[in-house]
């Protein structure tokens, strides 16, 4: 009898609570799943709940987007542990050092990293609003921390677009504009970035606030909500081949746990799902490989639908996919999530302080030496992740050297990195650092090679022993006043803090110029591309010396004063190997048949990393541009086959003819290669006409012969020329296919030799015989103008810091 009393009063103090509580569907005034929700209706349903469940919501706001939308944390829990939410966070942070006596399972749900993938953040309010009501009770020994919505921005693109293209009621024909997104998705946020592939690299403003919070918790689980096509059922954990090495057998144990009891749910109901496949854990910047590598468990959910779905569609199979059904599996999956880690917080937390104990992994340290400009690029990332670093201290280092690709030794000094594995982010640094990630399996997802030391372009050595160091200090950034009787100020070309040093000088109105030769003066040897700001060329600029002062102090430039034009060795000063920088106008074709993605890393380039101006002609109206108005015309990576018919291709043949510079990126040549237009010419390749038989199951393994997933080569450069200025004779590329092209008679600059073996990730065998010999970064006279071609991207995901250069070296220098 007192049991069913119990019972009563929790049933009856269940009900109150619901009653005090509008659902999404009360608060929004319709119903979930009939219209999608504006991300500031989001924000205001969970301020609502914040204030009217204060004792169990609690609100924050951690940021804002490119296109000042809020980015926003609830923290939901029962009142108790909102109460004492410092402590519960404090003491679990504390098991990352073996103390504490942390008993709270910490969930955190991350919705709509992917915008158009627009049901999670619907899901999102469905479920905060089930855990504040009928699921309170996973909250006694839980706190679940959610994030409504990643992407703000890309999601309201979306939304908005889908509200004025759909039809009222909506259509579940696919064929109807409502289906039928644009170019300019709302996947990716403001500068078309992929938010999901970028927890690593950190270049985009939202993943740089939520890793800031995200270091404050470290979760024991973290689920990434996403969306897939929309004949694809529903997929959950546990994830497929390959596993990076570093993930314990409790991460992949619980996975399976948790894989079950979604099967449970979705069993009962008799929805279909599967497992095991397509979605791996390697690529470390994903929302489900970056948490493992943190003590976390990381899952991505995908539900059938994304941009394409609206409100409701036909499937292949001819059932109707509609909203209410997507909320419905997300809402599902995000329940069980919560429930199975508060069944299991004891577990969670035992095995998340095993995972932080120290590992014994091959390599112990990593020491990096390079341009001080890199050096410190990376330990800006460094920082933002937590990793702990230090400084050499004479002492000589042998391991694997990332140059050579064999055994070598280095002697560290004050200016070197070094950066160990016995710290509470070991695991992370083994993952980012290590030569080449283990593969269990060649079939990935994603790019198989990333390590660090070839992304900044940076001497590095491997080390399976302990490399002692001495903590870094911070770097007092001081500019010597200079001396206005100089005759002019030289400074070096190695980095992008030269190149945004440059840009700014250019938009300030500051003439440069720059050498095209060696020289020696006062005993010092400065390479090609050294930049020289003479006080005859801006004797009319009003404030000069404190202009340049400020922009060499903001971008750690030094500047060394010289009194004469005379060299020791070289060209002087006024030679015509001494040429000025122009102030270059430049344009960037957008819309198709260009890649959103790789149109938003040169336009996030342009504005956010070299800070420069660029103007972006849409391919609608492009035709009707008058070119001369350009000095430089980018073409991003993209599907252009035949989209330039012979007009456009002989407008552009006349416009570089004239003077223009044509820069060609990635599938762009192929729009312009060959008879189409200039002289590049891709590499053909005989085919083996052998008929060959195989079973239908491997020839998916095959294929992968012909494929190269995003691996590492080394390249030889040819450093006289311009668009290498600033490098060394080798540069590490990153190939993310075999598109492969012949040398060009003349301006081959950066190229592949006979030697295609990757140094990192996975070529099959066929496309490294494909690539061999071929062209990555090349330049050809046409007239008075030049095409600059990229095979590979040296702007790739905003992260391959040693490719920019390369790039600027394209618009400013290569003349």
């Amino acid at each position: 009898m007192k049991q069913i009393l119990l019972l009563a009063c929790f049933l009856y103090s269940i009900s109150n609570i619901s009653q005090e509580i509008k659902s999404p569907s009360e608060f929004l005034g319709y119903e979930l799943g009939t219209q999608f929700t504006r991300h500031h209706e989001v924000v205001d349903y969970y301020e609502y709940l914040a204030e009217a469940a204060a004792d169990r919501v609690q609100l924050t706001s951690y940021g804002k987007t490119n296109e000042r939308r809020p980015l926003i944390l609830a923290y939901v829990s029962s009142a108790a542990n909102i109460n004492n939410l410092e402590s519960i966070r404090e003491d679990h942070l504390k098991s990352t050092t073996g103390t504490g006596n942390a008993s709270k399972a910490i969930v955190w749900l991350s919705y709509n990293v992917h915008g158009n993938e627009s049901v999670s953040t619907e899901a999102s309010m469905q479920t905060i609003y089930e855990l504040l009501t009928n699921k309170a009770d996973y909250l006694e020994n839980t706190v679940v921390i959610m994030d409504p919505c990643i992407n703000p921005d890309g999601r309201d693109r979306y939304v908005n677009w889908y509200n004025e293209n759909k039809n009222t009621p909506n259509n579940v024909d696919p064929n109807s504009k409502e289906h039928r997104e644009g170019w300019l998705s709302g996947r990716a946020n403001h500068y078309m970035f992929d938010l999901n592939r970028d927890w690593a690299w950190l270049t985009q403003v939202e993943s740089q606030q939520r890793l800031k919070m995200y270091n404050q918790w470290l979760p024991h689980v973290h689920v990434d909500f996403h969306e897939q096509g929309v004949n694809n059922p529903y997929y959950f954990a546990p994830a497929a081949e390959p596993f990076h090495e570093v993930i314990t057998d409790f991460q992949r144990d619980f996975q399976v746990t948790i894989g079950k009891n979604h099967a449970k749910y979705f069993d009962a109901k008799g929805w279909f799902y599967f497992t095991k496949e397509v979605f791996d854990l390697l690529y470390p910047s994903y929302g489900d490989t970056y948490p493992m590598y943190n003590g976390s468990i990381g899952m991505t959910y995908e539900q059938g639908g994304s941009g394409r779905a609206g409100l409701g569609i036909i499937t292949g199979i001819g059932d109707t996919l509609t909203l209410k059904d997507r909320i419905d599996h997300h809402f599902t999956t995000g329940i069980s999530t919560v429930e199975v880690a508060a069944g299991n917080s004891q577990k969670l937390n035992d095995e998340f302080r095993k995972f932080y104990q120290p590992k014994n992994y091959k390599y112990k340290s990593y020491v990096l030496n390079g341009d001080a400009d890199k050096i410190r690029a990376l330990t800006t990332l460094l920082d933002q992740h937590q990793i702990v670093y230090g400084s050499g201290n004479g002492s000589s280092v042998k391991g694997f050297d990332y140059a050579s690709g064999k055994s070598g030794t280095s002697k560290t000094s004050s200016n070197s990195l070094v950066i160990s594995t016995n710290q509470t982010k070991g695991t992370l640094v083994k993952v980012l650092f290590e030569p080449n990630a283990k593969l269990s399996d060649s079939l990935t997802y994603d790019i198989t090679a990333w390590s660090l030391p070839y992304a900044y372009g940076l001497d590095a050595i491997a080390s399976e022993s302990l490399v002692a160091n001495s903590t870094s200090t911070t770097e007092k950034n001081t500019v010597t006043p200079l001396d206005p009787q100089a005759y002019a100020y030289i400074t070096d070309w190695n980095s992008m803090d030269d190149a945004r040093f440059m840009a700014e000088l250019l938009k300030e109105g500051i003439r440069v110029r720059y050498t095209d030769k060696p020289f020696t003066l006062s005993g010092k040897k400065y390479d090609r591309g050294s930049l020289i700001i003479t006080n005859a060329d801006n004797k009319k600029k009003k404030g000069f010396l404190g202009l340049l002062e400020a922009s060499a102090k903001k971008n750690h430039k030094t500047l060394t004063a010289t009194t004469t034009g005379f060299v020791d060795g070289g060209k002087d000063f006024g030679s015509s190997s001494v040429q000025m920088v122009t102030d270059t106008k430049i344009a960037v074709l957008s819309g198709e048949p260009t890649s959103t993605l790789q149109f938003g890393e040169i336009w996030h380039f342009f504005e956010q990393q070299l800070n420069y101006p660029v103007s972006i002609l849409y391919s609608d109206y492009w035709k009707q541009v008058d070119l001369s108005k350009y000095d430089v015309l980018v073409l991003p990576d993209g599907w252009y086959g035949s989209s330039f018919d012979d007009d456009q291709l002989q407008r552009l043949k006349d416009w570089v003819k004239s003077g223009g510079k044509l820069i060609a990126m990635g599938g762009a040549i192929n729009g312009i290669d060959g008879e189409k237009g200039f002289g590049i010419k891709a590499r053909e390749m005989k085919k083996d006409t052998t008929l060959s038989l195989e079973s239908y199951d491997i020839s998916e393994r095959e294929g992968i012969k012909n494929a190269i997933t995003g691996a590492i080569f080394k390249t030889k450069v040819d450093t006289t020329h311009p668009l290498a200025y600033g490098y060394k004779d080798t540069y590490f590329s990153l190939k993310l296919g075999d598109d492969a092209y012949e040398y060009l008679d003349k301006g081959t600059v950066v190229h592949l030799d006979k030697d295609t073996v990757p140094v990192a990730g996975f070529a099959g065998s066929e496309a490294q015989k494909k690539i061999g010999k071929t062209l990555i970064f090349g330049v050809e006279n046409v007239g008075r103008g030049q095409v600059v071609y990229m095979v590979d991207n040296p702007l790739f995901r905003g992260f391959w810091e040693n490719g920019k250069l390369f790039f600027v070296n394209a618009l400013f220098m290569v003349n």
